[in-house]
């Protein structure tokens, strides 16, 4: 196999079936994660799934990849079933049967052997996202040194995710300017899922962090420049790169460890607290759908988790 850069740092591997099948095959493995898929995450897993999969058929003895049948994705759909969850399971079956869509369509082959195969039962109410309550919330925030360039990122950024709402990728792509000014209030511009732009004014102790942390570091002067940014190597300065997920992940880890916070989070936690907050406070779930870019609502649903509390106060009733 040959490692292809779609983008980024992202590579399609080409599997041995695919390019055995010839030079048009392989162009049009290609082509289904370079023309018809946008979303950097999508074509990421996408990739993983297809790769792993036909790799399994090659070493089942899998002649070609027009011999791929239904009982090979049925097995291999099994087999994931016994190291990943559900969820899991349903997006690796989405992107073989989507692949082979995309290659019925070439005619690179005569039928889509995933199209029969049906996935894992599953249904969520509630996300499984941990999150913080509001007094943790506060506490981390509160716990970090603004003295540094790397304080006063961190928690510019982990407010901007716990009062916007703003998912990590969308917080992680924002260049300077997309924190401006408008009718005498700071606002954010997220570029969500899509392509769709998304507004939002700053509730005020954000404001207040995103604007210590722009003027202090000398951000302000960079407008075109990555909001969010790693640190130079020995200097602790910030560097003209953007701040990678993991990184914001691991820095979210250590940040909760630091102040004794045992919950496992990471960057989604705090869309969940935000919006689970702001429930508990008064607010709808019609608004908390348009302050998060959720097309429906039962989407918003998965980050209320006001219901632990009630299961919580129900438990405790039980007494001897």
């Amino acid at each position: 196999m040959s490692g292809i850069v779609l983008t980024g740092s992202i590579t399609a591997q080409v599997p041995a079936l695919i390019s055995q099948a010839g030079e048009r095959a392989g162009v049009r493995f290609l082509e289904f994660f370079t023309a018809n898929i946008r979303n950097l995450n999508t074509r990421r897993a996408y990739a993983r799934a297809a790769n792993e999969f036909l790799t399994w058929c090659s070493t089942v003895g899998v002649a070609s990849i027009t011999a791929v049948s239904p009982l090979h994705v049925a097995t291999w759909i099994e087999l994931q079933q016994q190291r990943l969850a559900a969820p899991s399971v349903k997006q690796r079956l989405a992107a073989i049967r989507h692949l082979f869509d995309w290659l019925v369509v070439g005619q690179v082959v005569p039928h889509n052997p995933a199209a029969s195969v049906r996935g894992p039962s599953h249904a969520a109410r509630t996300g499984k996202t941990p999150v913080l309550e509001p007094s943790e919330a506060r506490q981390l925030l509160d716990s970090i040194d603004d003295s540094t360039p790397a304080g006063l990122r961190d928690r510019a950024l982990i407010a901007l995710m716990v009062f916007s709402f703003a998912r990590i990728g969308a917080a992680l792509s924002m260049k300077v300017e997309d924190v401006y000014t408008q009718n005498r209030r700071l606002w954010v511009r997220l570029r969500e899922k899509g392509g769709k732009q998304h507004a939002m004014p700053c509730h005020h102790s954000l404001e207040a962090y995103l604007q210590a942390y722009l003027v202090e570091t000398g951000l302000d002067n960079d407008p075109k420049g990555p909001l969010f940014r790693t640190l130079g190597r020995g200097t602790g300065q910030l560097s003209p790169n953007a701040l990678p997920q993991a990184n914001a992940h691991a820095m979210v880890r250590r940040r909760a460890l630091a102040v004794g916070i045992k919950t496992p989070i990471g960057n989604h936690s705090f869309r969940a607290t935000g919006i689970t907050a702001y429930l508990k406070n008064g607010g709808t779930l019609e608004n908390a759908a348009a302050m998060a870019n959720h097309a429906s609502t039962r989407t918003t649903q998965l980050y209320d988790r006001r219901r632990d509390e009630i299961t919580l106060d129900e438990i405790e009733r039980v007494r001897f």
